[in-house]
């Protein structure tokens, strides 16, 4: 186990996944991407699962991609070695896409610094918690290149533009606290309180709540900013028709027409 660089736990209804390069702030290599797609299938064919909590194993959560996975050795074809495209496109792409699409909800428990690639994929989960001596660094501006892995995508999203750009171009770096204040994450543990507890906390309630109802507020969310009213009223109407053939739709109201606790199964 000491060897993988992506550790995989089941912890009742919630997987627990950890980045596991504690020496390299857990940066991603593409082995290590590859080690994660096999757990995010792992939890995509266990119906037992109802829930995700990512975090990363020693004093960091995630410091983006190792640069040592670009080969900047001086000579011919240098630019075509360092350019970072490729590794995007295969690696840090299809990460993205598999936690965006995963059939349960996640919750990142950011334990240490999120660098980079690392804060987006923090930003990548549903929910973020943080520990409260964590931080947020935009790293891009100050290597000459720009946010990536949704980084340009999410920020705006969750910061509004202005402070988006701030930043994204100012590189600065964003402590617990203060992104809890300006929407970038859920929520902060409290003082002392190890953050994988209280991101498992949040997890187990997620669990024990209508699986596809969860994801399915996830997708509406997510889209509901780039269509008109007209079309989300749409949208909505067919997502709560698909609900309405669910257990847990039938199971929901019928608990709450019998005044009992819903036994909610994901299904």
């Amino acid at each position: 186990m000491k060897d993988k660089t992506v550790l995989y736990e089941v912890r009742g209804p919630v997987a627990l996944i950890t980045l596991n390069r504690p020496a390299a702030l857990n940066s991603f290599t593409r082995e290590m991407h590859r080690e994660l797609w096999a757990a995010l299938d792992l939890i995509e064919a266990d119906k037992s699962i109802r829930a995700l909590v990512l975090t990363g194993a020693g004093r960091g959560f995630c410091a983006g991609l190792d640069l040592s996975e670009l080969d900047l050795k001086p000579g011919p074809g240098l630019v075509e070695r360092a350019n970072p495209g490729p590794v995007i496109e295969e690696a840090f792409n299809p990460t993205v896409r598999k936690l965006q699409a995963l059939r349960v909800p996640t919750v990142a428990a950011v334990n240490g610094v999120a660098a980079g690639a690392g804060a987006s994929l923090a930003l990548t989960c549903d929910l973020a918690i943080a520990a409260s001596g964590a931080s947020f660094v935009q790293a891009f501006s100050k290597i000459g290149l720009i946010p990536d892995a949704g980084g340009s995508w999410f920020l705006v999203k969750r910061l509004g533009l202005a402070r988006a750009i701030g930043c994204a171009m100012l590189g600065d770096k964003l402590s617990a606290r203060d992104a809890k204040e300006q929407g970038l994450i859920w929520d902060v543990a409290a003082e002392g309180e190890d953050c994988v507890e209280a991101a498992m906390k949040i997890a187990q309630r997620l669990a024990a709540l209508p699986t596809k109802a969860l994801v399915a507020t996830r997708q509406l969310l997510r889209a509901g900013a780039s269509r008109d009213l007209d079309a989300q009223l749409d949208a909505e109407r067919d997502t709560q028709a698909a609900l309405g053939r669910t257990h847990d739709y039938i199971e929901g109201v019928t608990a709450f027409l019998q005044k009992r606790p819903a036994n909610f199964k994901g299904e």
